[in-house]
């Protein structure tokens, strides 16, 4: 598998998977180099996206993979570089959330997450904030 940034030729598919997001704020999440995309061969099979939380700390906002390349390490080795990349750009400290009804929670804790914290906005689940240090 390989990761690279996500260029403005990856908006339309990005766009087409990523409903969480208008697409004005993908294109500028995509100038900001803030979406990583996951590739075998050249066949986009996921993405990360992320900004930063008070503008000062990496909170990863979206990892997802299509479903039939799911469960095979990819969205760890997106996470990992993800967490490499922002090393390199000088943080000490990423976040992430997942609801407490999903099974990601158990994914970050496997790569040294820890739930700091949490919200309700009703009708969704609770919302649980996840931290890792390096």
């Amino acid at each position: 598998m390989d990761i690279r940034l996500a260029v403005s030729q990856d908006i339309p598919l990005l766009s087409e998977w990523d409903e969480h997001i208008s697409k004005q704020e993908l294109i500028n999440s995509v100038q900001l180099n803030r979406v990583y995309i996951a590739e075998i061969g050249q066949r986009p099979i996921g993405w990360l996206r992320y900004n930063l939380f008070w503008d000062n700390t990496p909170f990863m906002n979206m990892l997802c993979l299509i479903e039939e390349e799911q469960r095979k390490g990819y969205g760890k080795e997106l996470v990992l570089h993800w967490e490499r990349q922002m090393k390199l750009l000088g943080y000490e400290t990423v976040l992430t959330s997942t609801q407490s009804n999903e099974y990601s929670q158990h994914f970050y804790v496997k790569l040294g997450y820890e739930t700091v914290g949490g919200f309700l906005l009703k009708p969704e689940p609770y919302e649980i904030i996840m931290a890792k240090n390096f």
